[in-house]
């Protein structure tokens, strides 16, 4: 049997591919879902609760260490 059990990596898949192929298949996903109308795109409020989301967990942890100063 021929196994790469153990190698622990593996010569198949999306992951494993070259970051610049990764790119140019994800653009052309992404391209094709613009074209056919299902690709989702932000609205300025949408942007702004994201923006805020991120925010606040990026944040989190830290307001105990400000109480202190």
């Amino acid at each position: 049997m021929t196994s790469k059990q153990g190698s622990g990596t593996s010569k198949r898949g999306f992951a494993s591919m070259d970051p610049v192929k990764q790119r140019e298949i994800a653009s052309k996903g992404g391209k094709a879902a613009h074209e056919k109308g299902t690709a989702h795109e932000f609205t300025p409020e949408e942007a702004a609760a994201a923006g805020r989301k991120g925010g606040q967990a990026s944040g989190r942890g830290r307001s105990a260490s400000r109480s202190a100063e």
